[in-house]
């Protein structure tokens, strides 16, 4: 069965959707939308604009030589504009911002959690792996690893496995190379697509995936958990963390909110109609485990 037909987006959603086909609303909504999460940020005590300069003030060119692939062709999906910068992962001010970012989008999940609810985020995704792969793994392939924070959090939870973390932002795997060596962390970092890694067959226990899928294309995500299958051992796993569409805070999310939301996420549609289960199954994966590990977001677990 061919899953590729998409499903159409709900009533409301096409509405948002009319409004950002028009450019000026859609800038208005995209600068909106970076102004909530600085403010956010700054509030929760996370000093976005400070670290940001902090991080530029470096000379970044020999970090940059160590992890570029010259030779990488970007796939035209990731041209677009993400979380309202225009070229987006492609730049230094997206991969400086990243992790105040993420600091600002989890402080929200659950309440009074403020700058812990990245940590929190992390950790319910970790308790998730550890109840459902009993099993420590050897080798570790973090999928789309930006800077390295789900690369770094990995390595806290299985500190003997040999850990690559794999991104098409060769700026944000500067900063990751950065922060290893600040961490004296001896990680792979990678710079290639997710769905042509060029890496060898069957040479990972472990593949990690976290909130990546909901920046993708429904073709890229099935051609990512194709590679993924090829990368894996016998009975080796693929975890995924990402937002989850049956959450009834994204049902209930006021069109204002959904509407930033969208502003800054190109391929949300795509990912909230995607039947992910049948996917991962059509990808050569046994059924996957889906388990909500946070008000808003799913752990998705599937073995070969």
């Amino acid at each position: 069965m061919n899953t590729a037909v998409k499903k159409t987006p709900a009533l409301a959603s096409r509405f948002i959707n009319g409004v950002l086909a028009i450019k000026p609303l859609a800038n208005l909504a995209k600068h909106q939308a970076r102004q909530m999460m600085i403010k956010r940020a700054e509030k929760i005590g996370v000093h976005w604009l400070k670290e940001a300069q902090t991080l530029q003030a470096r000379d970044w060119q020999t970090d940059l030589a160590r992890v570029q692939n010259p030779q990488l062709t970007y796939p035209e999906y990731y041209l677009r504009s993400f979380h309202a910068y225009e070229t987006g992962n492609l730049n230094w001010q997206a991969a400086f911002e990243v992790e105040s970012a993420a600091y600002a989008v989890h402080a929200k999940i659950w309440s009074n959690a403020g700058a812990q609810g990245d940590r929190m985020l992390r950790q319910s995704y970790h308790d998730v792996l550890k109840q459902q792969i009993p099993q420590q793994p050897q080798d570790i392939l973090d999928l789309g690893c930006s800077v390295g924070q789900s690369t770094f959090a990995l390595q806290k939870v299985y500190p003997h496995a040999k850990i690559t973390g794999l991104d098409l932002s060769p700026y944000f795997l500067a900063v990751a190379h950065y922060r290893s060596t600040q961490r004296h962390a001896n990680i792979n970092w990678i710079h290639a697509a997710a769905e042509s890694t060029g890496l060898p067959n069957a040479s990972f226990d472990l593949i990690s995936i976290f909130l990546m899928c909901h920046e993708l294309p429904q073709a890229a995500t099935r051609q990512i958990f194709a590679e993924a299958r090829r990368l894996l051992r016998p009975g080796g796993h693929l975890a995924i963390m990402d937002m989850n569409p049956k959450s009834e805070i994204y049902k209930k999310m006021p069109p204002y909110i959904m509407t930033l939301l969208k502003s800054t996420e190109p391929y949300f549609d795509e990912y909230f109609t995607l039947d992910i289960e049948q996917a991962i199954v059509e990808a050569g994966f046994n059924v996957p485990t889906i388990t909500a590990n946070s008000p808003r977001h799913r752990t998705i677990i599937a073995q070969v």
